[in-house]
């Protein structure tokens, strides 16, 4: 069996690096996990068409569009303003607008009571992954 031989300053550089993407990975982890930004929602003019997840959309069931969660992931949003919360699927990509964080359906944008102002601040949390 060999081993690597490092310098001292090899080894720091190692070590730093090492703790480095360690912290930034939970720093992703907590991000994933729950998140404070700006809500959209998106409705009829995309019903019937397939979503990124491969299903038809239907802007009546409880889902929302993410662009990095994995798809099925379950997700509580809550909105800043009135303190309702939505429970929904993820099971499409978006949103492209940048300050964006996530794109309900219409119902859950129903629930949410932001069908008129269209953009409302939310937190949105993890819950379960399907």
């Amino acid at each position: 069996m060999s081993f690597i031989r490092l310098s001292e300053e090899q080894k720091i550089v190692f070590v730093t690096t090492a703790v480095v993407l360690f912290v930034y990975g939970l720093m992703e982890l907590h991000d994933l996990y729950s998140m404070t930004g700006i809500a959209s929602w998106y409705g009829r003019r995309f019903m019937g068409k397939k979503t990124a997840s491969g299903e038809v959309f239907d802007p009546e069931k409880m889902t929302a569009a993410h662009r990095r969660l994995a798809m099925g992931t379950l997700v509580r949003v809550t909105n800043l303003k009135n303190g309702r919360q939505v429970m929904v699927r993820i099971n499409d990509r978006g949103p492209y607008i940048p300050g964006r964080i996530i794109d309900l359906s219409r119902a859950a944008a129903r629930t949410m009571d932001m069908i008129e102002r269209g953009l409302v601040p939310v937190r949105m949390e993890i819950v379960a992954k399907e």
